[in-house]
């Protein structure tokens, strides 16, 4: 153990009130599990959408592994901020617009990084699937704007499987994408910079919640083999999201690699899956780091901002 007394305890908010409430769970505990080696740990269960009363940011650092709803959107966040908690990841308002798929997409776009064309819509009703068809092909991608972890994802050939999607969906943020065929790649960034490329093949060619967290269902490689001109495009086009959308001390960013090499981005990921068999420790991997010396990598901003904080009160 490290002079564990000089430091902050580490708090872990996992669970959460979303549907990635099991997922998040099991990031917690083997988050847990690695971090208390060096710090003191405290596991908490968040049932609602609120803080434990009995915690004090005078004594604790947090990181939150809630994937999702609360966690993930910006709310979380800003509640610690009001708060004046120190917490590991990306603010409120980049949680906040990583979280809509949407506008993180006009985002990065906007700064020349390489996306698929969409609609974006809350009314199912108000969709003709004519003129989707016209606009985006007969191949598309039906997906909620603020879900992780492929919640609710449709993946549609052809009218009648888009008019069917479309009935079997509620007023929501939704968006339906041009589907980009090829390989499916992500990449974890450590302060901004891109660690290895996982190449993630699912059974089935569709990379849905089932595949995500049914064991044996998808094959990763990592490092992803990749022509040098593709994997630089993806970690410029990586770094490049990281600072538009103004991430912090982490985060996962997946991308499509087109069937004529072009990678697409798909998503900003600031709360990744923390399970010892996630997406990021498998990037984290090519980069040299096994579990425990990534989560010690991923709370030691939020400490360094903790202690910087009590030696400008003092200094002052």
């Amino acid at each position: 153990m490290n002079n564990q007394n000089n430091l902050p305890s580490i708090t872990i908010l996992a669970g959460g009130i979303g549907p990635e409430r099991q997922v998040s769970l099991d990031s917690g505990q083997c988050l847990a599990d690695a971090l208390e080696f060096d710090y003191r740990v405290n596991l908490i269960d968040l049932t609602e959408a609120s803080l434990p009363h009995d915690l004090s940011p005078e004594e604790t650092v947090v990181i939150s592994v809630i994937h999702g709803t609360f966690g993930e959107d910006g709310q979380l966040q800003a509640i610690l901020d009001e708060a004046g908690f120190f917490y590991a990841g990306s603010g409120t308002n980049a949680s906040r617009l990583c979280m809509n798929k949407y506008a993180s997409k006009r985002s990065v776009a906007e700064r020349g990084v390489r996306v698929s064309p969409d609609v974006r819509f809350s009314d199912p009703k108000s969709i003709n699937p004519n003129e989707v068809f016209k606009e985006l092909g007969a191949d598309v991608i039906l997906k909620p704007t603020d879900q992780g972890s492929s919640v609710a994802l449709f993946v549609i050939n052809g009218l009648d499987e888009l008019e069917k999607a479309l009935s079997e969906i509620e007023t929501g943020n939704w968006m339906l994408e041009k589907r980009v065929f090829g390989r499916e790649v992500t990449v974890g960034l450590l302060n901004g910079v891109p660690m290895g490329i996982v190449e993630v093949i699912p059974d089935g060619g569709v990379y849905d919640y089932k595949r995500k967290y049914s064991k044996g269902s998808t094959e990763y490689r990592f490092p992803a083999v990749l022509d040098l001109e593709i994997e630089e495009e993806i970690k410029r086009f990586a770094r490049r999201s990281f600072h538009v959308c103004e991430c912090r001390d982490f985060a996962r960013i997946d991308f499509m690699i087109c069937e004529d090499g072009n990678p697409f981005f798909l998503e900003v990921n600031t709360l990744p899956g923390l399970t010892t068999t996630s997406l990021l420790p498998k990037s984290a991997s090519c980069a040299g780091y096994d579990f425990q010396s990534l989560c010690k990598k991923l709370v030691e901003p939020a400490i360094a901002r903790f202690e910087q904080s009590k030696i400008s009160v003092l200094s002052a």
